[in-house]
């Protein structure tokens, strides 16, 4: 039985998930939508975890939400509605400066989380859906 949906591949942030033993897609397609899985700032070009302040976290994580949409076939200018989860919530001014860098004028919707803590050590997670 066929269920309609597809896992994405996306080099280098696959394997970092496979390495590190998350059970996740980067990205599945279902019925002409992309969903993401939250990203930590996993350097697509390394495969790497990127440690440092928000702004850097922040850049790499739209590099890696740019390189899953591409690997899907899809773009930021088809982004729906993105979830930004956060440490601080004192970090949203820095993070809107770096978002509005990568999203220009298109404004998807948008929904700002302030949580405790991951098992891993970044401060920033951004999740989102795509027209595929």
């Amino acid at each position: 039985m066929t269920t309609g949906l597809e896992s994405i591949y996306v080099p280098n942030v696959s394997e970092f998930l496979e390495r590190n033993n998350v059970p996740i897609a980067p990205a599945i397609r279902a019925n002409g939508f992309l969903f993401l899985s939250g990203a930590p700032p996993i350097d697509p070009d390394t495969g790497e975890l990127v440690k440092g302040d928000v702004i850097t976290q922040t850049e790499v994580i739209m590099r890696q939400i740019q390189a899953t949409l591409k690997a899907a076939g899809s773009s930021l200018d088809k982004v729906v509605k993105v979830t930004v989860y956060c440490s601080n919530s004192a970090y949203f001014k820095v993070i809107n400066d770096v978002y509005v860098k990568y999203f220009g004028d298109h404004k998807p919707t948008r929904t700002f989380v302030t949580v405790a803590s991951w098992p891993m050590e970044f401060d920033v997670e951004i999740e989102c859906q795509a027209l595929a």
